[in-house]
């Protein structure tokens, strides 16, 4: 996985070392969390053999920290969890160092009126 040069200069060997496979994978879907993907676009984003990314995300799942539908993976929205699990910390401040923290209010502010279909038909 390739990072900038920012973080390259302002990251210890330790934090750097210790993004393991899982954090990464985690890190990538927290970035992206309104979205799902494949396995092997994940492993193309964060530069990781489709393996195994695919390996952990069986064990994230089992974790209860991603989601599966089909060919697609999505982190959880148990804000519980994902706080109960350590690699999550450290690769949501790799990836907030990378591209920036979310502006909430932002998203709140852009964030439809009425739910989308799709939560009205699981109702």
């Amino acid at each position: 996985m390739s990072i900038d040069r920012d973080t390259f200069e302002n990251t210890s060997k330790e934090e750097l070392a210790d993004l393991s496979v899982p954090d990464q994978v985690l890190g990538f879907l927290a970035a992206n969390e309104d979205r799902a993907f494949k396995a092997r676009e994940i492993a193309s984003q964060i530069g990781v053999d489709e393996g195994a990314v695919s390996t952990a995300l069986s064990r994230l799942k089992d974790r209860g920290l991603v989601e599966h539908k089909a060919t697609y993976w999505a982190i959880t929205d148990d804000v519980e969890r994902l706080e109960g699990y350590s690699g999550y910390e450290r690769a949501t401040a790799l990836f907030n160092d990378q591209l920036g923290t979310e502006d909430k209010q932002a998203w709140r502010e852009h964030a439809p009126q009425k739910p989308h279909p799709s939560v009205e038909d699981e109702q």
